[in-house]
């Protein structure tokens, strides 16, 4: 996963005292959560999130590929920023389940757009894609 952010510092002020944030300054705390959010791990899990609350190990079976450190990581990461809830109840054995939050929700909701877009547009892709590799290969 991505280094931790720094304590939340904005870049600076507007005249009204309002915070501001600018993703492509280099320590901004918003590139940090952006970084969480389009790993790969973060963005699957956030999208299986989508289904509806689920455990640790039902999460990692959805996400095919992710190791179970890095999840733990990835899940961490979320709930730090307030994307993931991780809601842990004290039986035996100890059950642990994950669910969105409104702002991981919203987020979400935003992911699987882009998903659905890219999914659709797959044929346009491959075919730029071959070009690309037939042009490549006859340089």
């Amino acid at each position: 996963m991505s280094r931790q952010a720094p304590p939340a510092r904005p870049v600076s002020q507007d005249e009204h005292g309002q915070l501001l944030f600018d993703v492509f300054a280099q320590d901004c705390p918003s590139r940090f959560a952006m970084e969480h959010v389009t790993s790969r791990w973060g963005l699957l899990a956030l999208i299986a999130l989508r289904d509806g609350p689920a455990r640790f190990n039902a999460l990692r079976r959805r996400v095919s590929g992710v190791s179970e450190k890095m999840l733990s990581q990835t899940l961490q990461a979320l709930e730090r920023d307030g994307f993931v809830h991780r809601d842990a109840q004290a039986t035996i054995p100890p059950r642990v389940d994950y669910s969105l939050t409104p702002l991981g929700e919203e987020i979400a909701g935003r992911l699987w757009l882009l998903i659905e877009q890219l999914e659709g547009r797959m044929p346009a892709i491959l075919a730029a894609q071959e070009r690309y590799d037939q042009a490549k290969s006859a340089r």
